[in-house]
């Protein structure tokens, strides 16, 4: 992050215009945009901040008063949030079965904010801070608890909602907030920072990843393991479904059948005549196998992925289901 207030370099201008324009804040703030550009981190540093009891000049916190130390120790008595709450399974489920974790801030969630807006601040400061992280989480219930307390605002409170699809939130919820669209980092941005924090190959990761440095600082793990699925893929028929399909369901199967899309994808745009834009480093091995593929069975194995991809929270089979998948992919390439 940027040495300005714990911000990354991007969100400067934003944050200058939050902590240091001398307006009073309003009572519900929503940050909105694309995944993976810093939105959550920006909330977590401005919630600190506005926490803070020594706030540095650049408006960030001091990461040294009591109150600093209560929020890194996630224990601050005026600050909440909610996100959708993790679920373990029964104890006498099948050992295969693993956490699952909800999709939903639930309304039983809102509702556990009335004794937090009921009772006064903490610090002399009066601030107290409820953060929703992803907002579009809330379901109808939990949408509809949440107006009622943003139409009659408790003194004092500020809610921040963070938000990747706009689109999902209730129009009600969105115009009782002052909107902020959060900028997208450019490339050059987004490559300095990645390879500020060590990040190697920064430009093919943030190609794959769709320009979103977050993720690929993340994901870093998840790029050795990637670099052994392209391995496989680049095998074309040769490639043997049953060591493959372990490797592209380890995280999920979701993220797996993802990873086969874009390799799919790219596919589809070099047999077109464009270029790649996922694997910048496999263009090589790309245009090979799109020599020797059909573009209308490219196609029926794009409609494949979209349906495996819709069956991927079901309780099926999901070795077998990716096996099977993957030996259609080798077809690809047996004829024309």
């Amino acid at each position: 992050m940027n040495n300005v207030a714990d911000i990354y370099p991007w969100q400067t201008q934003i944050w200058e215009r939050l902590a240091q324009g001398g307006q009073r804040l309003p009572h519900a703030i929503l940050l909105h945009g694309r995944a993976g550009i810093g939105k959550y981190d920006f909330a977590r540093s401005f919630s600190q901040s506005l926490l803070c009891l020594n706030r540095m000049p650049n408006g960030g916190a001091c990461k040294t008063c009591p109150s600093c130390n209560w929020f890194n120790e996630e224990s601050h008595p005026d600050f909440r949030l909610l996100s959708p709450e993790q679920e373990a399974e029964p104890e006498d489920a099948a050992p295969s079965k693993k956490t699952k974790k909800k999709t939903q801030i639930s309304v039983a969630q809102i509702r556990d904010l009335s004794d937090f807006l009921s009772l006064s601040s903490h610090q002399s400061s009066g601030v107290r801070i409820v953060l929703l992280h992803p907002a579009e989480t809330l379901n109808v219930a939990s949408a509809n608890a949440l107006l009622k307390m943003l139409e009659e605002p408790a003194p004092g409170v500020i809610f921040i909602l963070v938000a990747h699809q706009l689109q999902r939130l209730l129009p009600t919820i969105i115009s009782r907030c002052q909107k902020i669209n959060m900028p997208v980092p450019n490339e050059l941005q987004a490559l300095t920072w990645l390879e500020q924090q060590g990040v190697k190959n920064a430009k093919q990761q943030l190609a794959y990843l769709e320009g979103s440095p977050i993720k690929v600082f993340a994901e870093q793990v998840q790029f050795e393991q990637l670099s052994e699925i392209w391995r496989h893929l680049a095998l074309g028929a040769k490639l043997e479904p049953y060591a493959l399909a372990p490797l592209l369901i380890a995280n999920s199967v979701e993220a797996g059948v993802i990873t086969v899309q874009k390799w799919v994808y790219d596919m589809v745009a070099i047999k077109l005549g464009q270029q790649a834009r996922y694997h910048l480093q496999h263009i090589g091995a790309l245009q090979s196998l799109a020599d020797r593929v059909n573009l209308s069975r490219l196609f029926d194995m794009h409609k494949k992925l979209n349906e495996l991809r819709k069956l991927a929270s079901h309780p099926l089979n999901h070795d077998l289901q990716m096996e099977g998948l993957l030996l259609d992919y080798t077809k690809l390439f047996n004829a024309q």
